[in-house]
């Protein structure tokens, strides 16, 4: 007695190339694709299914962060005259992609900083050493043009970088200076994507007993 709760859908996701752009005209992480034809899933709830994908999206199953990088396909569908609804086929959406998502590959990313340090040349060794330390990536590494001083760039996580004022001012005695500016995402390393998964599986085990 009573209607449920039915709703199919079919599709598939791909990695949404990295400087995507939307109708806007402003870059875009995510990306919503209706592909459907015919009337398997009737044209009143392909809105409910963008919304269950969209929902699905903003807390990811490795650490519960916003899921960027992606586009989803909606192909196909089924639904039932009375059973069907806004809804089940938000829910059937936002279940489907958490599935698929888990066999997808996923990557934890972090902010990745460009960074540009200024010093008296005595001290280039010392700053590109502490760079490196902080797992930065030297770009360059170059002197002005009376050899006075020196300038080294470099791409950095961000998580690097707590502390390191304190630190250059530090090893060149106060004459160190950088600049910082936001260059991208990329995947962090697998033994500290390893590390964040546990710790975040720990810290929803603890919530889920306090609950």
């Amino acid at each position: 007695g009573g209607s449920g709760q039915y709703a199919k859908v079919i599709g598939y996701i791909e990695p949404l190339p990295e400087g995507t752009t939307g109708k806007e005209g402003k870059v875009i992480t995510y990306e919503f694709v209706n592909d459907v034809i015919g009337t398997n899933i009737p044209s009143e709830y392909i809105q409910s299914c963008a919304k269950g994908f969209e929902d699905a999206t903003k807390r990811g199953g490795m650490i519960g962060a916003q899921v960027q990088g992606l586009r989803v396909v909606l192909q196909d569908g089924q639904s039932h005259s009375v059973d069907s609804s806004d809804l089940a086929f938000r829910t059937a959406a936002a279940s489907a992609l958490r599935s698929v998502m888990k066999n997808a590959g996923p990557a934890i990313l972090e902010p990745i900083m460009s960074i540009e340090v200024t010093a008296p040349s005595e001290f280039q060794g010392t700053i590109v050493g502490g760079l490196n330390k902080r797992m930065g990536l030297i770009q360059s590494s170059s002197m002005n043009d009376d050899g006075s001083g020196s300038i080294v760039k470099a791409d950095i996580p961000l998580a690097q970088m707590f502390g390191y004022s304190t630190d250059l001012r530090s090893c060149t005695q106060g004459k160190g200076e950088f600049t910082m500016e936001y260059k991208d995402h990329q995947s962090v390393t697998k033994d500290a994507q390893e590390k964040l998964v546990r710790e975040y599986q720990q810290t929803k085990g603890e919530n889920q007993k306090k609950a």
